[in-house]
């Protein structure tokens, strides 16, 4: 959020931008605030339909005022803190993922005028980045939830393949994806329990080590990863945002630090080696 609003405010020109994302049913928290003078906007509870930004969000799409109290065009519940913060020339855009409004943004003016396309488009895309944001953290959650029940088994002790072969098969694709997803993740707790997460589930691959894995770089895990699960060099480049020639780089380095000659074999050595799961 706090990304978002920074870039509305230096993409549309607008000193002051503030938001929250869903907070109930209908209901949507102003936590953020960028540029204000006084707190007067945050914590404010904004109904759906209720004011600017629950008309963006009944709508689903952006609204702007040239001037936020004289305005018939809106309801009028906020404006004691609207202009508590000096606010007149306001705009709204709701934050839409997977088809729901979970959030909204407001960019403003301290003077009355009549905000035009500019402004509103780079709104939207401000809007658009956060939904982004948003997606890949529901995803995280989603592999979350099924890779941490087996990094708790792997934690207690060693879990066997056989027990469930097609379900650890679904623990692996799970690794790959938040190893991948992890860096994209702007949340660092977040990003620190998924990377923590797939460490335990690599620990859990086998039985107890007679010695310690190759020390492997970060990228060169989450090239292997991506390659465990059958991608060619150009999806992993893909996958990781990396230039193919990267890809080929970490993973000739990755083959040699665990003795492998080809792709298939420095996967199954990262395995035994607990590298991967």
């Amino acid at each position: 959020m706090r990304a978002a609003l920074s870039r509305l405010r230096r993409d549309c020109g607008l000193p002051v931008a503030f938001g929250g994302l869903l907070a109930g049913s209908g209901r949507y928290r102003i936590d953020e605030l960028s540029g204000t003078e006084t707190a007067a906007l945050r914590g404010l509870d904004i109904l759906r339909g209720n004011g600017l930004g629950g008309k963006a969000v009944a709508r689903c799409r952006p609204f702007a005022v040239a001037d936020y109290a004289a305005s018939s065009a809106i309801s009028h519940e906020y404006d004691a803190a609207v202009a508590a913060e000096g606010l007149r020339s306001v705009l709204a855009v709701p934050v839409i993922v997977r088809r729901r409004v979970r959030g909204v943004l407001y960019g403003a003016l301290r003077h009355p005028v009549r905000l035009g396309d500019r402004p509103l488009s780079a709104a939207v895309e401000a809007a658009r980045e956060l939904e982004q944001a948003l997606l890949v953290q529901d995803e995280a959650a989603r592999l979350l939830a099924v890779a941490l029940p087996h990094a708790r088994e792997a934690h207690a002790g060693p879990p066997s393949t056989a027990d469930d072969p097609a379900k650890w098969e679904e623990v692996r694709a799970a690794h790959g994806e938040l190893r991948t997803l992890a860096q994209r993740v702007a949340d660092p707790l977040l990003r620190e329990q998924m990377l923590a997460a797939c460490g335990r589930l690599a620990a859990a691959s086998g039985g107890p080590r007679t010695q310690p894995g190759p020390a492997l770089a970060p990228r060169e895990i989450d090239v292997l990863a991506c390659v465990a699960s059958g991608a060619t060099n150009a999806v992993v480049a893909d996958r990781l945002g990396l230039r193919p020639e990267t890809v080929k780089g970490y993973l000739r380095s990755a083959m040699r630090k665990l003795n492998a000659h080809t792709r298939l074999q420095a996967v199954v050595e990262a395995r035994r080696a607990g590298v991967l799961p």
